[in-house]
């Protein structure tokens, strides 16, 4: 099953301007989510070819209509266990022209948040990787900063 952004619903048409737009995903049981302009396409999860020397959460390339794509394991590069790899989707994340595949668990919602719900992260959480943290009632929603992950995923392959 693939998605593009086109086709994930969402059913907050009349949410104001200044609210961010947001693609919740799990990742080694743990909410985190990423603005949803920088999504580029949702795919299933599917073999890549290893890249020598490059760090073990970058699980390695894809080839995907003719493009090459560097994916990453999202549950490693955030420290916890590696993303199942059958059930799991790649989100293809852009930044700067440039794009990666965040390897993910489960896809769960498009929501949008009003920017004062996104609390700042803690320094030094999540090695500079989160934007910050969305919290409403008891659970907890990591915001992820994507130029962020694509400039250090990239810097390292």
């Amino acid at each position: 099953m693939w998605a593009s952004t086109d086709s994930i619903a969402d059913d907050t048409t009349d949410a104001p301007e200044q609210s961010a737009r947001l693609l919740v995903f799990a990742v080694g049981g743990r909410a985190c989510a990423c603005r949803l302009d920088a999504v580029r396409e949702i795919v299933p999860c599917r073999r890549t070819t290893r890249l020598p020397g490059a760090p073990s959460y970058v699980t390695g390339l894809i080839n995907l209509r003719g493009t090459i794509l560097t994916v990453m394991d999202l549950g490693l590069r955030l420290g916890g266990p590696a993303v199942d790899g059958v059930r799991g989707s790649i989100i293809l994340v852009e930044s700067d022209n440039r794009v990666v595949g965040l390897g993910v668990d489960e896809l769960r919602d498009v929501q949008r948040t009003p920017p004062d719900a996104i609390e700042p992260a803690d320094e030094g959480i999540g090695d500079g990787l989160v934007h910050g943290v969305l919290r409403i009632g008891s659970d907890v929603t990591i915001l992820l900063d994507v130029p962020a992950l694509v400039r250090q995923t990239l810097q390292h392959v």
